[in-house]
């Protein structure tokens, strides 16, 4: 990882530092997504038959299958695992559902705020390099608990554990597809796939970019965020547990090699320690290649305080924050822009990633600045209702009128006066 001083640093430079991976600002991206998203709309299935065996080099035996049909065969030890994680997803997600709001604004006048399920909802669960079985679950749980009335499920590969996890979560049917062409399927439907009201999940450049295409088309579909390549930012002082430190950059940049990792400490000794540890855990790691893809484009960035610190990371505004620092969680007021936040040495970024209970799908490319990280108010809609009495559109009659005659909008105006007149006509 290169290693800079922050301070030595131009506004410019400090931007290049910050910037996220260049794999993400192909030029040519967006056209090769749409002609991807084209393709499926046109040919349906055989469209996505080719796309695997254009990228994975083979097609797959089944592309749509229903949950209820399959059965697996994992180890126990695993079934626990994921059991133990849909258990505390479950109950941190259960602790989000909203009841409905009513308010009187005004004698007779009753407003509510009522909350919904969105009917239909397809969950991306990338799988070319390893079976995500965490995000079945980050996905799923909360549309089961909203109460989503069809859940379907996309991924590149049938694997046992991804079929166990999505059993257990209410998933009625999967695509065995990935990349762009399965946000497309899952946006405009195929044979025997109905289209989805709104897409959620994580994946590679090509899958966010297919997601933000059929999201801006008005017979595509709603997607939950920008939410990409993985990408952590760690925040740690001279006494920070370098090996720790190491292992959590680590098990971000093992995603892909265009995740995209950051520490910044104000110690020269911590980063030296770092670089050291990280060399050394490279080592061992199965997915060293991938990581040192990630490390190419990663940086170390020393800065003069811990307080300097935590303005940069404000400034990338990562999807994953760790503060390992001597006073960490008085940190956490101070910051303004992250996905999900880690508390201290004993708070790895991978608890947050399997089985803590919070989500781990979130916000990347600095969107965490304005986007929420993934909760259950994501697979619900909101709306307002409002019943009014005589006695309320007496109250507020003049109030609307005014206002609508002071707008130009005399149809508005008219809606109001032809029931005052007709309750002021039948009190008489």
């Amino acid at each position: 990882m290169q290693s800079v001083q922050w301070g030595a640093l131009s506004t410019q430079q400090q931007n290049q530092v910050l910037s996220r991976s260049p794999l993400t600002n192909d030029p040519k991206l967006e056209s090769q997504v749409q002609a991807i998203i084209e393709s499926v709309q046109k040919d349906g299935a055989n469209a996505l038959l080719d796309l695997a065996e254009r990228f994975d080099g083979a097609k797959p035996a089944q592309l749509l299958v229903e949950v209820a049909s399959l059965t697996t065969d994992i180890s126990c030890e695993l079934k626990a695992a994921i059991n133990t994680a849909i258990s505390n997803v479950k109950r941190f997600h259960c602790a989000q559902q909203q009841q409905t709001l009513a308010v009187e604004t005004m004698p007779g006048v009753n407003c509510e705020l009522r909350t919904e399920a969105i009917e239909s909802v397809g969950l991306y669960v990338p799988g070319g390099s390893a079976p995500l079985i965490s995000t079945v679950i980050m996905l799923a749980v909360p549309a089961q608990i909203a109460g989503c009335q069809r859940i379907v499920l996309a991924t590149p590969k049938l694997h046992p554990a991804i079929v166990y996890a999505a059993k257990a979560c209410g998933v009625q049917q999967i695509l065995v597809s990935g990349g762009a062409g399965a946000i497309a399927a899952l946006a405009y439907g195929i044979d025997g796939l109905n289209a989805v009201d709104k897409i959620y999940g994580p994946g590679n450049r090509f899958v966010t970019m297919a997601k933000t295409l059929v999201s801006q088309d008005v017979q595509g579909a709603a997607i939950d965020m920008p939410a990409g390549p993985s990408e952590v930012l760690v925040i740690a002082d001279g006494q920070a547990n370098a090996a720790f430190v190491a292992a959590d950059l680590l098990s971000q940049a093992e995603h892909g090699p265009d995740s995209q990792v950051i520490l910044v400490t104000n110690s020269e000794g911590t980063a030296k320690s770092v670089q050291e540890q990280l060399a050394l855990q490279l080592a061992a790691l199965p997915r060293r290649d991938i990581a040192l893809g990630a490390l190419e484009h990663s940086r170390i960035i020393i800065t003069e305080s811990i307080d300097e610190a935590v303005k940069v990371s404000n400034r990338y505004g990562p999807e994953h924050l760790i503060i390992q620092t001597d006073n960490a969680s008085d940190i956490v007021s101070q910051i303004r822009a992250a996905g999900s936040v880690f508390v201290g040495a004993y708070s790895p970024e991978s608890v947050g990633d399997y089985a803590s209970g919070t989500n781990h799908v979130l916000p990347t490319y600095g969107y965490s600045k304005t986007v929420s990280s993934l909760s259950l108010a994501d697979f619900q809609r909101r709306f307002t209702v409002q019943t009014l009495t005589e006695e309320g559109l007496l109250n507020l009659a003049d109030c609307v009128e005014t206002l609508a005659a002071a707008e130009g909008l005399d149809a508005h105006k008219n809606a109001v006066t032809l029931r005052k007149q007709a309750i002021l006509a039948g009190r008489k």
